[in-house]
């Protein structure tokens, strides 16, 4: 049986004296992107099989692997 998950938990953001709106809404982005909603959503659109999830970990891992020894140098 599959539980389903919601968050609840609101992003707040406490906007200060003299601050911009602009300046506010940069922090709520930035509060959003961090909790991984957008990404959940796209991820439970179509079900990826746990070889392929592996898979693309593995070659995630070869590529950050790659990168590290290549700076290093």
């Amino acid at each position: 049986m599959q539980t389903e998950r919601r968050c609840t938990d609101m992003i707040i953001i406490n906007i200060k004296e003299n601050e911009s709106i602009d300046k506010a809404l940069k922090r709520f982005k930035k509060k959003f992107d961090k909790t991984g909603a957008v990404r959940e959503l796209r991820a439970r659109q179509a079900f990826t099989k746990p070889s392929v999830k592996r898979r693309e970990q593995v070659i995630k891992a070869a590529y950050k692997q790659k990168l590290q020894e290549e700076f290093m140098k």
